[in-house]
Formats: structure tokens, C-alpha cells, sequence
């Protein structure tokens, strides 16, 4: 908790500092032999016309530019999928640069199976990374992977369909779901949840029980120590994203539905809000979105719940995905100087920031140009007025194991399949 607060404070920078110095040189990416190279990159990025994926392509060709004898090939998939392959792969044979995730869900075990190379710390020293984004990234002291974000969970909104109405954005709990019923009356969705994956719920989960708890950290990795997740906290969350539900803020068949519907009923009008993460606020700026949505598109973050110790201005905010190298790479060389390349902070922090897709771990400060969008500025906003932040959500602070049950029975929990008991006692055996 201490390093991520850290981080937040060291986010406050980007509207006060003014350069970040130099970029780091980047040497040319050669074979022993100084014939042709071939990089495989695998990424959880599909989308390259937008957002993250436009920026990790366009820095992938301008690497291919410069280094004519280098060829990038790549592959990419939508999260979910992309975690299932990475599991084969780590069996089969590692492509040479993959996206990866710095909590303990994903990468204790991949770590454990050594399918990952050491990285040189020391080598990025001069690339701006924020106080305490590498952590997530290291096992015994030892590097194996950059953080390529520092992620903000909020509620994204349509400030004019909110305007056109008479709707308050909503400073309780208690009032989130009054407007839920008020929305609904107007023939509206309140708001698309991605429920079909699991983790963007479980996110909402963990947004709740630190607006109950202002601080989970101890309690759930306790709880994940010892398989009892009977705490009062973890009771009173749960029972709440089942009100929740109950109180329709979320959109018919939402258990069932995945990122791609959720976000395209928001991105239409369909629906008046959406639960995501920073990552994207590139919705601003994406020309596919219509014009009225896009220019119209804000956020807050979760609202103060009656009885919580977490206050208006304590967020749900941790580091995000990021990249690491395969320990069994043939061209691990060339590999880890693509890696480099990749985050000199005028890659992918620079094309990020210009681009709008949330705020990156490293700083980004040089890059405001006062020409920002309005959602990324109150995305700044947000973390340099933080009084605390929550990190690493509960579904990230287990094994792979605890993930996978508590992804697959939050759904049920929320629409009263299964109580919340159950749901509980599931998700602690997951830990033993």
C-alpha cells in the first residue's frame, strides 16, 4: 500500500514538472551472424486502430523502420483468450516479447516456472518509471518485467444524456442506486458491466470493500493466507453487488455479456454509464465512437458508501499490464532491445499520453501540451487529489486458482444463484 501511494504521489508530477530529460539511445537490433531478425510478439492488444493497440503497433514499426534487418511478427487476443494461450505457450515455447500482468495472480506462477528473463534494473534508470511501479514486477529482488500502466477504476459517463435529463452524477452509494431506478424509467441501461469475463465485476467488488474498508490490503491478504474470507467487510461487500444487481443498475443478461457488448452499448447511448478502467479514456478520441458520445464522455469514481471508512477521494487505482522477455528466446538479445525501445519514454509514454489512453508508469509530464481531453485531465485530477488508493484488486492478490473461482462465481453471486455465503466459502477453499 505505502509503494502505491508512493505512486499516486509521484503522479501528482504530471501537472507540475515540465521534462523529463532525454530519452535513453536505443542500439541498433542485430544477429550474430548480422543477417535478419525475427521478433515474435505476443499481446493482449487486438485492437490496433485504437487506443493501446495503435500505440504498441506504431512503435513496433518505427522499431522496424530503424532496424531495417528486423522483423516483428504478431499475434494478438482479446485478454481472456490471450491468458489461456500464454498458459500453453509457457509449456510449448515462449514468443520472444509478451504482455503480462505484475500482480501475484498471473505472475508468481509464472515466475515460479521460469519462463521469464531477467531484466537489468539498472538499465532503466533513466526512463521515468514512477516510485514503486517495478515491484509487482520482481521475485527475490530481481527484475523480469516493465508496468506499462497505472490503471483508475471508474464509472465513464454521457455527460449530456446526464445533462438533457436532470441526473446528478452521484456522490453516495445510496444515491447511485436511486439513479439506477430513475434511468430505468427513462427506457435507459444505467450502466454496461462486462460480466461475462469475471474480473471487470470482480473489480466492482473490490472498488466496494475499500469504500467499506478504506484499506484492504491486510484483510484480504490475510483472508487469501487462510482461506477465511468470513470477515463482516467481505460479507457486507458482497451482499451490496447483489442489491446492486437487484436494483438493476447494471444492464439485462449482464452476467452473461462480454467486454465488446458492454462497452458498445455505452459507446451507442445505450446506455447512460459504464464500469472500466483508465485504460480507456481513448474513447475521447476514438473516431468510431460517435461524435455526440465521445466529446460527451466523463467519469467519477465510486461513490462514498454510508457506514465506509473510504472517503470521496480515496481510489480504486493500482498498476496495470505491462512486458517481459521469454528466458527461452533464441534472439533474447534483440528481444530485450526491442523491450527497451518499447518504453524510452518517448515511446510508449509519449504515444500513450498523445493518444489518450490513460496514464502510463512511467511519467508523462513533458507530454501535456494543453490540448488534452477533458476525460484524461479528470483522470489526472482524480490521482493527484487521491487521499489513498486502493491497489492490487482482490481477485489479482491470490494464486491463478482463487482468480479463476472467484471470476466464475461472482456472477452467481450477484444474480442469486448462489448466496453469498457460498460464495464466500468457495472462494476461501480456492486458497487451500
Amino acid at each position: 500500500m505505502k509503494k502505491i501511494f508512493a505512486m499516486v504521489l509521484a503522479l501528482v508530477l504530471l501537472v507540475s514538472m515540465t521534462g523529463c530529460g532525454a530519452a535513453p539511445a536505443a542500439p541498433e537490433a542485430k544477429s550474430e551472424d548480422g543477417g535478419q531478425v525475427t521478433l515474435r510478439l505476443f499481446s493482449n492488444l487486438p485492437d490496433r486502430k485504437n487506443g493501446q493497440g495503435l500505440v504498441e503497433q506504431t512503435i513496433i514499426d518505427e522499431y522496424m523502420k530503424e532496424n531495417p534487418n528486423v522483423t516483428i511478427e504478431v499475434e494478438t487476443l482479446d485478454e481472456e483468450a490471450y491468458k489461456t494461450k500464454f498458459k500453453a505457450y509457457s509449456m510449448e515455447g515462449m514468443p520472444d516479447v509478451v504482455s503480462i500482468w505484475g500482480q501475484p495472480s498471473f505472475l508468481d506462477e509464472v515466475l515460479d516456472a521460469g519462463v521469464l528473463a531477467e531484466l537489468n534494473e539498472a538499465d532503466y534508470t533513466d526512463y521515468g518509471f514512477v516510485s514503486g511501479s517495478l515491484e509487482g514486477f520482481k521475485k527475490d529482488g530481481k527484475l523480469y518485467g516493465l508496468p506499462r500502466n497505472t490503471d483508475v477504476a471508474g464509472f465513464y459517463y454521457n455527460q449530456k444524456l446526464f445533462q438533457d435529463n436532470g441526473w446528478e452524477v452521484p456522490t453516495t452509494y445510496d444515491e447511485l442506486l436511486t439513479l439506477a431506478g430513475t434511468i430505468q424509467a427513462a427506457g435507459i441501461t444505467p450502466l454496461a458491466m462486462d460480466g461475462g469475463d469475471g474480473w471487470p465485476m470482480a473489480i466492482y467488488l473490490s472498488d466496494i470493500l475499500f469504500k467499506l474498508t478504506g484499506d484492504y490490503a491486510g484483510l484480504v491478504s490475510q483472508a487469501v493466507s487462510t482461506g477465511d474470507f468470513s470477515d463482516p467487510a467481505f460479507v457486507q461487500a458482497a451482499e451490496l453487488l447483489k442489491k446492486t444487481a437487484d436494483a438493476g443498475l447494471f444492464q439485462t443478461g449482464y452476467d452473461s455479456q462480454d467486454y465488446g457488448t458492454a462497452m458498445n452499448l455505452f459507446t451507442n447511448g445505450q446506455a447512460a454509464m459504464f464500469y472500466m478502467g483508465s485504460w480507456e479514456a481513448s474513447m475521447a478520441l476514438n473516431q468510431d465512437i460517435p461524435e455526440e458520445v465521445r466529446k460527451n464522455i466523463r467519469v467519477f469514481t465510486m461513490p462514498v458508501i454510508e457506514g465506509g471508512k473510504g472517503g470521496a477521494q480515496d481510489i480504486a487505482a493500482w498498476n496495470g499490464g505491462g512486458y517481459a522477455v521469454s528466458a527461452s528466446s533464441e534472439v533474447k538479445d534483440e528481444a530485450i532491445q526491442f523491450l527497451n525501445y518499447l518504453y524510452r519514454p518517448d515511446k510508449l509514454s509519449k504515444y500513450g499520453w498523445e493518444n489518450g489512453v490513460g496514464m502510463s508508469a512511467q511519467d508523462q509530464s513533458a507530454y501535456m501540451s494543453g490540448s488534452e481531453t477533458e476525460l484524461q485531465m479528470q483522470f489526472v485530477e482524480l490521482v493527484k487529489n487521491a487521499t489513498k488508493v486502493s491497489g492490487t484488486p482482490v481477485n489479482d492478490c491470490g494464486s491463478s486458482a482463487f482468480k479463476t473461482c472467484i471470476e466464475s462465481q461472482i456472477q452467481s453471486v450477484s444474480n442469486g444463484s448462489i448466496t453469498v455465503d457460498e460464495f464466500l466459502a468457495a472462494i476461501g477453499s480456492a486458497c487451500k
